[in-house]
């Protein structure tokens, strides 16, 4: 039975102008949070970097402002919004879709396509190291207004920074429910406060705009030294991170408020502030320490501090949100060990929150922090993750536009096109790995590590499982040959396979004689698609001598089985007495790592051990209530 999809219950598809609108401000502060308060530094860097490290020429701040305005157009408006968010997986986006519906984790070792998963994956790990740098850098950079008027805050803005981040990141136990719903407004506000300093600033040197013109840019960069083009082009880059929000936070809103939000309100806002800060450089070289806040008057310095902060931290939140959204899919598609995962909001399946992530998340964002020390040193370190990101994801689409039937021809072409400006950034960024590039780097190393052992030491468990897992025939053998006590109840045993009997059965079985009156094999599939329809959750098969239950989800569902059982008792396949004596029996498997059997690197198959240890039990993963579990153990060995 072909599961069917669950209809959306979110914002993807809204009926009204009204609707419309009312999501598109929701996505002002989910999705363009961070590409939003990129005016804060990202200018102020492609500027530096223009000068070559002398004084600041007109040309220079026009070629700069020009760079960052045909980046946003080209990267973002054209490459995300109009190109990429086609590559939906039924309306969900983001890496992990697209590696789902590339079918990534069916892919063997030995095969093509292990290149792709590997792919996918770096480019998954890569949002870890994103998710990292950007709060340092966008907080950093919001609290180091406050030198603008008072210097001597200087020594301030590091102790300053790390409580907002350890109060952000401590906040995120209790949900962002109620706080997202400000999140919009607020975020248009800013937006709306953004376009008027550069309109104020357009109005000091008109002459900027003749950075609309591509080849300013263009002509700079051919004449520049290869230092300069690497070092504005990188800088430019900066401009653009956040992009990819887009894409991945596409299941929450849908395209067409994402794409109004887009160029409505956030494309001119940026350009506006863009060209008149540029402007500002034109009109005031020696504002080049801080452009965007020399735009501001003087009395509206220190509310624009704290307007940024709030700017920056709630660029931060939906960074945060994005990494727990992420690795709770990249669990449910096998990518990595089952984790603690708490929902804030029961009215929202997406609101989750996982305080292994949220831990290492805020290690790693105040380690970065404290290592660079201002928002100059960490743009060395920023960019160059999501260049690489963007490259992937440009690859990806286009194996999902050939999948989907496009020419060749038009693939190469387009996707072609893309890929040689995502590499363009690309080289500009890598020349910054020694400035501080490495840092996100080995944070999507170390995740991409952790996820191929966890995959490959999950298949060399099943291959270990299929040997020692009975046949159905076979088991019924030894039944009719030692029959055994059939104590009287209900159980559960909890099996990953389809086929054959689950090994707790029968170790079961061959440990105590007896096995209980009535059994059913209860199976939990996660399908390649983000969600299924809740009559096609449950499906039970009458076999000889026991049932079995099959339970399928999206892959961006959270397994309950209790609700999946209440479902099957509504749809008539349970009755309630049967679901109320239910005892599940749960194989805990001790791994253990062997020289002597053939697979990983003996040191990876021990880290596989390790996660395996700590992963989230079973039971609890899957919220089944703790006085109702048995566990039986196994030991194999890979």
């Amino acid at each position: 039975m072909t599961a069917k999809i669950a209809k959306s219950s979110g914002h993807a598809a809204p009926k009204s102008t009204v609707a419309t609108l009312g999501v598109s401000l929701g996505a002002l502060g989910v999705v363009y949070g961070d590409i939003g308060t990129s005016p804060l530094y990202a200018l102020r860097e492609a500027a530096k970097a223009a000068a070559g490290g002398g004084a600041l020429s007109p040309a220079a701040a026009v070629a700069a402002t020009s760079a960052i305005i045909w980046s946003l157009v080209v990267i973002v408006a054209l490459k995300y919004a109009l190109l990429i968010l086609r590559a939906d997986n039924r309306g969900e986006g983001g890496i992990m879709a697209m590696l789902a519906i590339l079918h990534a984790r069916a892919v063997q070792p030995g095969r093509s396509g292990l290149i792709l998963l590997v792919a996918g994956l770096v480019g998954a790990a890569l949002l870890y190291g994103d998710g990292a740098i950007t709060p340092a850098v966008s907080v950093l950079s919001a609290v180091e207004g406050l030198k603008t008027d008072a210097p001597f805050l200087a020594p301030a803005v590091v102790p300053i920074t790390i409580c907002i981040i350890v109060g952000l990141f401590a906040a995120q136990r209790f949900g962002t429910a109620k706080i997202g719903r400000v999140f919009g407004p607020v975020m248009l506000l800013w937006f709306l406060a953004i376009a008027l300093l550069g309109i104020g600033g357009i109005a000091r040197a008109p002459h900027i705009l003749v950075a609309f013109d591509p080849f300013i840019a263009i002509d700079f960069l051919r004449h520049a030294p290869f230092a300069v083009d690497a070092a504005l082009l990188g800088a430019a880059f900066l401009a653009v991170t956040g992009g990819e929000a887009m894409y991945a936070d596409l299941g929450h809103f849908g395209v067409g408020p994402i794409r109004l939000a887009w160029f409505a309100l956030v494309l001119p806002c940026l350009l506006l502030n863009y060209l008149g800060q540029g402007a500002l450089l034109l009109d005031n070289p020696s504002a080049l320490a801080s452009p965007f806040w020399k735009l501001a008057p003087g009395w509206a310095h220190y509310p624009l501090v704290a307007f940024a902060t709030c700017a920056t931290i709630i660029a931060s939140q939906s960074i945060i949100s994005g990494a727990f959204s992420l690795t709770r899919q990249a669990i449910q598609l096998g990518f990595l060990p089952r984790l603690r995962v708490l929902h804030t909001d029961a009215a929202s399946i997406g609101q989750v929150y996982l305080p292994f992530v949220n831990t290492g998340l805020a290690i790693a964002t105040i380690t970065a922090v404290v290592t660079f020390g201002s928002s100059d040193a960490l743009a060395g370190a920023y960019g160059i993750a999501v260049s690489l990101l963007m490259v992937i994801t440009t690859l990806l689409a286009a194996l999902i536009a050939r999948q989907w039937g496009y020419a060749l021809a038009l693939v190469l072409a387009v996707n072609g096109a893309f890929l040689t400006i995502d590499l363009g950034f690309f080289v500009a960024n890598s020349v910054k790995i020694f400035e501080g590039g490495w840092f996100p780097l080995a944070i999507a190393g170390g995740v991409a590590l952790l996820m191929l052992t966890w995959r490959r030491g999950q298949q060399l468990v099943a291959a270990a499982r299929a040997c020692m897992r009975q046949s159905s025939d076979a088991f019924r053998a030894d039944l009719k040959a030692r029959p055994p006590l059939r104590p009287a109840g209900v159980a559960a045993f909890l099996t990953p396979s389809r086929e054959g009997v689950p090994l707790s059965l029968s170790r079961l079985y061959a440990l105590t004689g007896a096995i209980p009156e009535h059994i059913i094999l209860l199976s939990i599939e996660i399908l390649e698609i983000p969600a299924v329809a809740a009559d096609d959750h449950v499906q039970l098969i009458a076999e000889d001598g026991y049932r079995r239950m099959i339970l399928r989800y999206g892959f961006t569902e959270p397994v309950r089985v209790p609700a999946a059982l209440d479902i099957a008792v509504a749809q008539g396949k349970l009755d309630a007495e049967t679901v109320r004596d239910l005892v599940f029996y749960v194989g805990r498997e001790a791994v253990i790592p062997s020289r002597a059997v053939l697979g990983m690197a003996y040191w990876r198959e021990k880290l596989f051990a390790f996660m395996q240890r700590n992963a989230e039990r079973p039971a609890a993963y899957f919220c089944i209530p703790p006085g109702r579990v048995i566990d039986v153990g196994t030991e194999i060995e890979i």
